[in-house]
C-alpha cells in the first residue's frame, strides 16, 4: 500500500502529552515531504495560547534529547504544516483571537473547511 500524500490531524485534548505526540507525528511527515494540516478544535484550541507547554515537561524532554513542545511547533511551522483552528472550539473554550500565539500563522476554519483540506489520498489520525 502505497503512503498517504497528506496527514491531517484532529487534535482535540490539552493533554500536553497528546499535542507532543500530535506535533512529532506532524512534523515527521513534514520532514518525510508530507503535506500536513493540524486543525485543534475544543480544549485542544488551548494549545495555540502562549504558555500552554508544561515547563517541568519541556525541560525533562530537553534533558533526555527529545524535542519539545515549542520546538516542535516551531519545527512545523518552519516546515510549511497549515496550522488551524476550530471557530466552533474558540467559542466553546471561551479564547478570543488575540488570546493566540502571535509567533505562528494560524487559520481560523471549521469542520468543513478542515474536511475540504483533507486530501482523498491523505490519512486523517484524531487525538
Amino acid at each position: 500500500m502505497p503512503s498517504p500524500d497528506k496527514l491531517s490531524l484532529i487534535i482535540q485534548s490539552d493533554d500536553y502529552d497528546r499535542v507532543h505526540y500530535a506535533l512529532a507525528m506532524a512534523s515527521t511527515a513534514l520532514a518525510t515531504g508530507k503535506a500536513v494540516t493540524l486543525f485543534f478544535t475544543m480544549q485542544g484550541t488551548r494549545a495555540l495560547i502562549l504558555g500552554f507547554s508544561d515547563h517541568a515537561q519541556e525541560n525533562l524532554y530537553a534533558e533526555r534529547g527529545i524535542a519539545t513542545f515549542e520546538e516542535m511547533l516551531a519545527a512545523c511551522e518552519e516546515l510549511g504544516a497549515t496550522i488551524m483552528v476550530c471557530e466552533t472550539g474558540l467559542l466553546a473554550m471561551n479564547i478570543r483571537r488575540p488570546q493566540l500565539r502571535p509567533d505562528i500563522t494560524i487559520t481560523e476554519g471549521s469542520a468543513a473547511s478542515f474536511l475540504s483540506d483533507a486530501s482523498a489520498t491523505g490519512s486523517m489520525l484524531y487525538v
